[in-house]
């Protein structure tokens, strides 16, 4: 049998595109959480066009996301964000980083659910504290106690996240081993086979 003729090997991503159709992965969670990066990194291994909802967000407003906030509110930035990630969603396949507040709303929730398989970047207050000290943007932890404002951000939003598809424990492990559970946790719930058991750090920190 020639080269020519051999087939080509199943792999995961090619199973999870398959498996996909039309539609998109998007990734939900806190800020901090590295929806961004590992949203990058997935597209990069799955051959897909890899979007980040808040800057199709400041490009749809021709001005960045703290201006959105300081001359309009937090109302009007989330009325157009459920409208720019409606309109991202229509364009799938892709992977999608969402703002961390996105998913809060029913209406993008239930887009997401039909034309998107969600998944949960799970990070513990520590761990998120720590990285958004980094950056001066973030326009929610603009107040006086921001580690109290990522507290009760925590408590409001993690029975919602938790509506996601399926979850991931986001926590200070090398990217690339994010991604690599990610795929296979893609793999397990749309190629229907049973995932293996999480290592040990993994189940540690989903407790």
């Amino acid at each position: 049998m020639s080269d020519a003729a051999l087939p080509i090997p199943a792999s995961p991503e090619a199973d999870i595109l398959s498996a996909l159709g039309a539609r998109s992965i998007v990734l939900v969670g806190m800020m901090g959480v590295g929806k961004s990066t590992i949203g990058r990194r997935m597209a990069a291994r799955l051959k897909l066009p890899f979007i980040d909802a808040d800057t199709e967000i400041e490009a749809a407003a021709g001005m960045t996301i703290p201006e959105i906030f300081e001359r309009h509110g937090e109302a009007h930035f989330r009325d157009g964000e459920a409208r720019v990630i409606a309109r991202l969603l229509e364009g799938g396949p892709v992977v999608l980083a969402t703002g961390g507040g996105a998913f809060m709303r029913e209406e993008t929730r239930t887009r997401i659910a039909a034309k998107a398989v969600s998944i949960w970047l799970r990070a513990d207050h520590d761990v998120i504290m720590r990285r958004v000290r980094r950056r001066a943007d973030r326009p929610l932890l603009q107040t006086a106690d921001p580690e109290g404002t990522v507290t009760r951000l925590l408590t409001e939003r993690e029975p919602i996240y938790g509506k996601a598809d399926l979850t991931i424990a986001s926590r200070d492990v090398p990217h690339d081993k994010i991604v690599e559970e990610c795929i296979e946790t893609l793999h397990a719930h749309l190629c229907g086979e049973q995932s293996a058991p999480p290592p040990a750090d993994v189940a540690s920190a989903l407790r």
